[in-house]
């Protein structure tokens, strides 16, 4: 049988997608890729301002994407699709 190591867990204030708002950001979700000017971050969602469905990004040192499409207003996405993140150019 193997033995549980105990971790300690740190929480920082202001880290994560917190401390992204106001940045234009990509989240790479379950399904489909967004972009956008991150505005707002709950416990279920996160607000994108001139958001863009992302269908193919191209080289992701680019600026742009390679084919993106706006969406028609704010967009919210919910936390539980989003896989992974970051800011972008």
């Amino acid at each position: 049988m193997m033995k549980s190591k105990k971790v300690e867990v740190e929480v920082v204030d202001g880290e994560g997608l917190v401390a992204l708002i106001g940045k234009s950001v990509l989240l790479m979700c379950a399904n489909y890729f967004y972009a956008g000017v991150l505005r707002g971050v709950n416990d279920v969602c996160v607000l994108l301002e001139n958001p863009q469905i992302v269908y193919e990004t191209g080289v992701l040192t680019n600026a742009g994407f390679k084919d993106a499409q706006p969406l028609p207003s704010e967009w919210y996405v919910q936390i539980a699709a989003i896989e992974s993140y970051g800011v972008t150019k």
